[in-house]
């Protein structure tokens, strides 16, 4: 069993109410502002990003969780890889459930990802709570409980994007790990990879609880079912397409390319970013005053940052390392004209900055100043969301 700091093996798993009434209340919240968001005028440039026929199904209050990248997983989810090339940055196993589940439900994909997604944050909401406790303390696991529901982009959870699979899984494999079943945990990291190639920083923050335990060998071993796993995409890409060339372009198809300075690069680029767009607010064809959103990654930016560094010295040196990973990946791949692109969306999946974010909640003020300021950027990302404004 894991030595990682906070842990106690022997204390009972957390009990699951708050977490489900927290998604109960929470999901209801943001979809009151969703529906209130679509009696706003919206441009008709935005009402076009909308004609796909994929992103319609059972009429608007369904309809309204599907925008933007949605199209691509719900384009996977009907044709496979056989489409366009940029449909291979999407990792397959978020739209094969997708597919699997509409076709149970009549050819009502989009109606079937917004099922998954639910369940899936649901799910997640709960394991957040039992990892949460282990690590924490009971307090801290459901502040954090609430702050990821809460989230400014705490929205996507039940749009027809990945994130609440990719949270549901990579929640799955600390959790056993640190119960020491570290081959069930090897099978859910890599079905985590299937869902987001991101995954793989969860891989060497499970291998340290592996070598921290009492059969090191045989859990560093067990956790190889991981790249195994996920090494399946390879395959079915190759069937599909010939080759991987187009796999290994993909992300230069989406303006993202490997910064010869790695994550400093995505840094630098991206608060230089943000300090050109500070000096432009005001003007003419300026950027959104609702959602500046080179401001705001960068903001986000700084936010991960430090709270990466409180989760590897308040909740363990896995979870710090894993959060540090999981924000170096993006920052290594910066887009282009935008270099923090979806950064918030990214840092929502990343569970440890919660867990921070709840020991640092400790005190009321503290707590009431992150509900409060959360709450309200959720509220303009969601409306923004709704009329197709480009929110991560």
């Amino acid at each position: 069993m894991s030595a990682s700091p906070g842990v106690n093996p022997a204390q009972p798993a957390a009990r699951s109410w708050y977490a489900v009434h927290t998604f109960f209340w929470t999901r209801a919240a943001i979809t009151a502002v969703a529906l209130l968001a679509t009696l706003l005028p919206t441009h008709a440039r935005l009402e076009r990003e909308g004609a796909s026929p994929l992103l319609h199904d059972l009429g608007w209050p369904i309809d309204l969780w599907a925008r933007w990248d949605s199209v691509w997983y719900l384009m996977i989810a009907e044709q496979g890889y056989h489409g366009a090339a940029e449909t291979l940055a999407f990792w397959p196993l978020y739209p094969a459930l997708v597919a699997a589940l509409g076709a149970m439900l009549g050819g009502h994909d989009l109606t079937a990802g917004v099922l998954i997604s639910l369940v899936s944050l649901l799910g997640s909401l709960v394991l957040l709570e039992r990892l949460g406790v282990r690590l924490v303390g009971g307090p801290s696991a459901r502040r954090a409980v609430l702050y990821v529901a809460l989230f400014p982009t705490a929205f996507f959870f039940g749009a027809v994007y990945s994130e609440s699979l990719y949270l549901l899984l990579a929640l799955g494999a600390f959790l056993l790990a640190e119960r020491g079943r570290f081959l069930p945990a090897g099978v859910v990291c890599g079905l985590a990879i299937l869902t987001r190639v991101a995954g793989v920083a969860l891989l060497p923050a499970l291998a340290i609880i592996a070598w921290r335990s009492g059969q090191r060998r045989r859990a560093l071993l067990s956790l190889a079912a991981a790249p195994l796993i996920a090494s399946a995409h390879l395959l079915v890409v190759h069937d599909t397409r010939g080759s991987l060339d187009d796999l290994y372009g993909a992300q230069a198809l989406w303006q993202r390319h490997l910064s010869p300075a790695g994550p400093l690069g995505g840094i630098w680029h991206g608060l230089g970013k943000a300090w050109t767009t500070a000096l432009e607010l005001g003007d003419p064809g300026g950027p959104d005053l609702l959602w500046p959103s080179e401001l705001v990654n960068a903001g986000f930016l700084v936010l991960f940052v430090a709270l990466a560094v409180v989760a590897w010295r308040r909740v363990g040196a896995p979870y710090g390392l894993f959060a540090a990973l999981s924000l170096a990946l993006p920052l290594s791949f910066p887009a282009t004209p935008s270099p923090l692109l979806s950064l918030p969306r990214f840092g929502l999946v990343v569970f440890p900055f919660f867990l921070a974010l709840g020991v640092l909640g400790e005190r009321t003020r503290v707590n009431a100043a992150i509900v409060g300021i959360s709450a309200m950027l959720l509220v303009l990302a969601t409306v923004e969301w709704v009329r197709f404004g480009w929110i991560g």
